[in-house]
């Protein structure tokens, strides 16, 4: 690990690299605290405090939500854009075409997505800052239409603002912008819940303390495992002659991910289990006792842990295998090793071969499905265990801060290992 330290502060443009996805980071950080003028924050730390909702989108915020910053939306809307571009793509024909141009097709395919991102970052900010005027405390008093246009186009161009920070983070090859930018935010708050932790420590805690750490370090081998568990299928390439020279004649393997869906299922289960709970806290606040009631007993099915946790697994696991079988094609890439000369030994090509990577996917998807929403409701086990609400640990959190860690460490040594063979 020093050997690798040392090459990178000896490798020029490397270590430019990583200082200049630094300075981007620290951007982001100074910029996530700087709120929109006019807000209170009082109240707002409050609403965070009583909703599970917002505390994910403050998540996918990277921590500027809970600010209500210049870039309070985060990369969301960049997100949420990329998967409808995504579904689009298994649509709509010419998409589907322009996904198989290679990268040419997905550079107009990443030009839409941020495209579509501008409508749907205003759409977002609009109705983020209705919620919360609903609320019993609004954040944002004697709100005029010249104030919420103007906070609208802020927040608009903060998201815009990050997403091309992302994109240049992303050109340095030391890991994917938007998930960096998410895993600063993350980190960024977890000094602050150790403080919180160490202030309400008693040595009655103590035990619950060290349990809640060794599962944090199971989690952490899991989520690993996780991450990087994949299962090999065999390829032969049969020999071919072009010409003079002899072609293919040798032996690789397909890579098939445990987890193919990453953590996309989790943010979409979150969303559908938490939102009925916000629609009754909107509800309860109506002057009709019929609406009021409805709303209660929405409240009420979201704040029974027992269901929460219940449907937030299983959406989690009916989502991973809806979201799998939106990116992964066996079809396609039957017919691709049809194409390239290529067979799974002791199959025909074709219809056999997809059969046969239909069946394995599914197999395996099984384990990372049911693998994923365990460390989805992690945090609901342990609060309900242990009954600590300062130092919980977060599935979800700990899923992203993992998978950007072995992204970064990846692309980093490949760019050591190229180093090493231009100095030979």
């Amino acid at each position: 690990m020093w050997q690798k330290f040392r090459k990178i502060i000896h490798i020029k443009d490397l270590r430019n690299s990583l200082l200049f996805v630094m300075a981007m980071l620290i951007i982001f950080r100074i910029a996530a605290h700087i709120p929109v003028p006019g807000v209170d924050v009082a109240s707002l730390k409050d609403i965070f405090s009583r909703n599970e909702l917002l505390g994910m989108l403050n998540i996918l915020s990277g921590g500027a939500m809970s600010n209500f910053s210049l870039v309070a939306m985060g990369i969301a809307p960049y997100i949420t854009a990329s998967i409808i571009m995504q579904l689009l793509t298994m649509i709509v024909p010419r998409l589907e075409e322009l996904s198989k141009e290679g990268s040419g097709g997905h550079q107009r395919i990443n030009q839409y997505s941020r495209l579509l991102t501008v409508p749907l970052a205003l759409l977002q900010s609009y109705g983020l800052i209705m919620l919360f005027q609903q609320s019993s405390q609004p954040i944002i008093s004697s709100l005029t239409s010249f104030k919420l246009i103007t906070i609208v186009l802020t927040m608009t161009a903060g998201t815009i603002f990050l997403m091309w920070l992302g994109e240049l983070i992303t050109e340095k090859k030391i890991g994917n912008g938007i998930s960096l930018i998410i895993f600063a935010g993350i980190v960024e708050g977890l000094p602050r819940t150790l403080q919180q932790t160490i202030a309400t420590f008693s040595m009655d805690q103590l035990i619950n303390l060290l349990v809640l750490a060794i599962l944090a370090l199971i989690t952490i081998a899991g989520v690993v495992i996780l991450t990087e568990g994949q299962r090999n299928i065999p390829v032969t390439y049969a020999r071919r002659i072009r010409g003079h020279r002899m072609y293919g004649g040798m032996d690789t393997y397909l890579p098939l991910r445990v987890n193919q869906a990453g953590m996309i299922p989790i943010i979409f289960a979150i969303s559908i289990v938490l939102f009925p709970g916000l629609v009754g806290q909107i509800m309860m606040r109506s002057g009709t006792s019929f609406i009021a009631n409805v709303g209660q007993i929405f409240v009420n099915l979201t704040q029974n842990q027992f269901v929460y946790g219940l449907l937030y697994f299983t959406l989690v696991v009916a989502f991973t295998y809806f979201y799998t079988s939106i990116i992964f094609h066996p079809g396609q890439i039957a017919d691709n090793l049809q194409k390239q000369g290529g067979f799974i030994p002791g199959l025909r090509p074709g219809q056999p071969t997809s059969s046969y990577l239909s069946k394995v996917s599914n197999r395996i998807m099984l384990a990372g499905a049911l693998s994923l929403g365990l460390i989805a409701v992690l945090p609901i086990i342990t609060q309900g265990v242990f009954g600590l609400s300062t130092f919980v640990i977060g599935g979800a959190a700990i899923l992203i801060v993992v998978s950007v860690v072995l992204e970064s460490v990846k692309q980093i040594q490949a760019q050591i290992a190229m180093h090493e063979y231009e100095g030979l």
